[in-house]
């Protein structure tokens, strides 16, 4: 299977998808911590996934999605973006719709 297809199917299978250096329990970077931070004050289900788990996954993401950094947020399968923009979208009271909407039954 490629790392195209995996990707994809990783995308399918979670309605909001946080790409991310460590784990939602266990970040590994300051820009991740934030990430998982402002999903919690979402009040949120999300799945995160270890990009240092898988370095072919992790560097085909870059390339599939047009974003150099990490994390990266994913929503109905589409990205959102990272940090600085989930960040934004949060202040402006966006990010909780977005979520909502994607999450609801």
């Amino acid at each position: 299977m490629s790392v195209t297809v995996r990707i994809e199917q990783l995308l399918q299978s979670e309605p909001v998808l946080l790409f991310m250096k460590g784990t939602p329990d266990f970040p590994q970077c300051g820009f991740s911590g934030q990430a998982v931070q402002i999903m919690e004050a979402c009040n949120v289900n999300f799945q995160g996934f270890n990009i240092f788990e898988d370095a072919e996954l992790r560097e085909a993401l870059k390339s599939y999605s047009n974003w150099p950094t990490y994390p990266q947020l994913y929503i109905k399968g589409e990205l959102i973006g990272g940090c600085d923009i989930m960040i934004d979208l949060y202040k402006k009271g966006e990010l909780a719709q977005l979520l909502a909407a994607a999450t609801e039954a």
